[in-house]
């Protein structure tokens, strides 16, 4: 079982730049691929980010590649998504999620409760 919780959106203006962090508590932590969704009001959740517990290897959708970043700190059990250049497109609640292996769905077993992210134009 793994609990997590997300912190570090607001509202930030359009180019400017977030961090979002993702702890997480429990057993296992190194043993699960964490990836980040957002869902805007009135649309599906959707897949932003997702890392590999087994290769390292990133994943990106393409309205944020290059954009965004996102990584890990095993020994602090703490995932992060670095947010730059930010559009007000990318306002959403941001989601972390944890999973045995890597999927670009939102397929995850655990979920946080989520953190807005609000960009002004």
């Amino acid at each position: 079982q793994v609990q997590l919780v997300e912190s570090g959106g607001g509202l930030v203006q359009a180019g400017d730049s977030l961090r979002l962090s993702c702890a997480a508590s429990g057993r296992g932590f190194s043993n699960y691929a964490m990836g980040w969704f957002r869902q805007a009001p009135g649309k599906e959740r959707e897949f932003v980010a997702a890392i590999s517990q087994r290769t390292g290897g990133t994943y990106y959708a393409d309205s944020v590649k290059g954009r965004f970043a996102i990584s890990r700190d095993t020994a602090k059990n703490t995932m992060f998504l670095q947010m730059n250049r930010l559009k007000p497109e990318d306002t959403a609640v941001y989601y972390c999620a944890a999973h045995w292996q890597v999927s670009l769905a939102p397929v995850y077993e655990y979920w946080g409760q989520g953190t807005q992210v609000t960009v002004s134009s």
